[in-house]
């Protein structure tokens, strides 16, 4: 799911610090927030504002977590939802809706995973590259 690329330049130990914070603080955000998607959106929205004049580094890294987690923003609002409406409304448990859930849930964990393993790799000075998001990071994001 991610990629650690080698790259000649390396970043200093403040740069590393805030693109590592850059992955922490969407993990943060799910501790605080859990039933809310939103919340993981907007504290990675507010540490990306905050450090988009950094290094490209740092820039790089708020960009790619901001991403995942707007990916994950619509897959758990519509996770949300749907379960919002089986507890309130007139929808039932259904086979899709299961499937759905536990897709959300295995996409959840699977990005937590490497959420965590990018704050770390990235501390080191280390360029961390996820499957998707870092090539479309990497059109949006330049030097």
């Amino acid at each position: 799911m991610a990629q650690v690329l080698e790259f000649a330049y390396r970043p200093d130990d403040e740069e590393s610090e805030k693109a590592s914070n850059s992955y922490l603080m969407s993990i943060v955000a799910v501790i605080v927030g859990l039933p809310l998607p939103i919340i993981n959106l907007l504290a990675t929205l507010f540490f990306y504002f905050g450090n988009r004049d950094g290094s490209f580094f740092v820039r790089w890294h708020c960009t790619q977590a901001l991403l995942s987690q707007l990916t994950v923003l619509f897959m758990n609002s519509a996770g949300f939802a749907w379960t919002l409406s089986i507890i309130f409304g007139d929808a039932t448990l259904t086979n899709p809706y299961i499937a759905y859930m536990a897709t959300v849930v295995l996409f959840n964990i699977g990005e937590f995973i490497a959420t965590v393993y990018a704050a770390i790799v990235t501390r080191k000075g280390q360029h961390v590259s996820f499957w998707f998001f870092g090539p479309l990071t990497a059109l949006i994001c330049k030097d």
